[in-house]
């Protein structure tokens, strides 16, 4: 059965995502603990679905036993959104050319330059930490193939999110920087025809893709980065929790912590890229996808912990509000996952807003005679051909 909706707000419950099918009777229990009633959506529970995979055995264990080995700190949010927002443009600006060059080394000469990277990451571990929103945002703003530095500076970003959602220091952050940047830089080394293929690959095509690890550590290697961390993430990021990855099929503990979290970060990146095989799919499901994957793909306290990094609906999302109006979400998603900020693009016709209207939807109403909207549901991207490109020079947040 697929549970859609609740007798209470999702938000006074356990459950980290809106709407699941009910697949054990651990979940029946937790809903009779937490909720008088439910509501089934019958369309979706008579949909086949794909087999599903034993979960690998794993009793919980908390985030400071998972890190045994490191400090693990609390951070808060140090400047509001529209105050982070052009500091984050700006730093990723530079970044962007950075990693340009980086990654053209890389590819003439089989290595780069760590001085330039770790230097060029302080900036955006710095925005980061002070409000991940605005990196986050700016970072859902562009598209990029499977070869480009661009995927691989979002993949930076969302490893610096989770890292600092779990509590990491500050050069654990810089790691994950740089392994977020460096984890399929062994791409430029594929056959462009391979990365381009609109096909699934064959077992010899998939051989050669897979190679991709190997290539990377490589440029690693020639480029003298020794630190454990990077090397983990370039090394793992195809690994799976149940044993089912490459290249060396491990499984569970066996995987070091960075790389399951460059592995879930590798798969929230393509899941939300498009790609030459398959479309990309909205933030929201991409998370659906991750949550479902917990115990069988991923680690499930780390799945939980990207979740609470860019929250159930992402920014970037695009979604319908229960005005009929069409919105993205910018913020806020990550402390009020369904009452997040968006803006406003389309009016309840569907027709483009003379400029984007921003919209706070945890407003309580107090100064206005009606409460505000809520999302209604989550579009895919594309949607009504919306371009979220043409919004990486807007600025008005402000006025939410």
């Amino acid at each position: 059965m697929f549970v859609s909706a609740l007798d209470r707000p999702w938000l006074d419950t356990p459950f980290m995502i809106q709407g699941f099918r009910i697949e054990t009777r651990a979940q029946i229990e937790s809903l009779r603990e937490h909720c008088e009633y439910v509501f089934i959506d019958t369309r979706q529970s008579r949909q086949r679905v794909a087999p599903v995979r034993k979960a690998a055995s794993h009793r919980r264990q908390p985030l400071e036993q998972i890190f045994r080995d490191r400090r693990l700190q609390s951070y808060n949010d140090e400047a509001a959104f529209d105050k982070e927002q052009p500091r984050a443009a700006a730093a990723l600006e530079a970044l962007s050319s950075d990693m340009a060059a980086i990654y053209d080394s890389a590819a003439r000469e089989g290595r780069v330059d760590p001085i330039r990277l770790r230097k060029a990451v302080e900036p955006l571990i710095d925005s980061v930490s002070r409000n991940p929103d605005a990196c986050l945002w700016m970072a859902r703003l562009k598209h990029h193939d499977e070869a480009s530095y661009g995927q691989s500076l979002s993949a930076g970003i969302w490893s610096v999110a989770l890292g600092r959602e779990l509590g990491m220091s500050r050069q654990d952050l810089r790691s994950m920087a740089m392994g977020g940047m460096l984890m399929d830089i062994g791409k430029l080394h594929v056959d462009a025809e391979i990365l381009r293929r609109p096909e699934p690959l064959d077992t010899d095509a998939a051989a050669l893709m897979q190679a991709h690890v190997q290539h990377g550590l490589r440029i690693i290697e020639n480029s003298g980065i020794i630190n454990p961390d990077v090397i983990n993430m370039v090394a793992h990021h195809h690994e799976r929790w149940d044993g089912s990855g490459y290249p060396g099929r491990l499984k569970a503990e066996q995987i070091p912590a960075v790389g399951q979290m460059a592995a879930i970060v590798d798969t929230y990146s393509a899941l939300t890229s498009p790609r030459h095989y398959a479309s990309a799919q909205s933030p929201s499901s991409a998370i659906r996808t991750l949550y479902e994957a917990r115990n069988t793909d991923f680690q499930a306290e780390l799945v939980e912990a990207f979740i609470r990094a860019v929250g159930v609906y992402p920014a970037g999302t695009l979604v319908e509000l229960s005005s009929g109006e069409v919105a993205v979400v910018v913020s806020e998603y990550r402390v009020r996952r369904l009452r997040p900020r968006v803006l406003a693009l389309l009016n309840t016709h569907k027709e483009p807003l003379s400029s984007p209207r921003p919209v706070d939807l945890h407003d309580n109403g107090k100064a206005r005679r009606e409460p505000p909207p809520s999302i209604l549901r989550s579009l895919e991207p594309g949607a009504y051909g919306i371009d979220l490109e043409s919004l990486s020079r807007y600025s008005g947040f402000a006025a939410a």
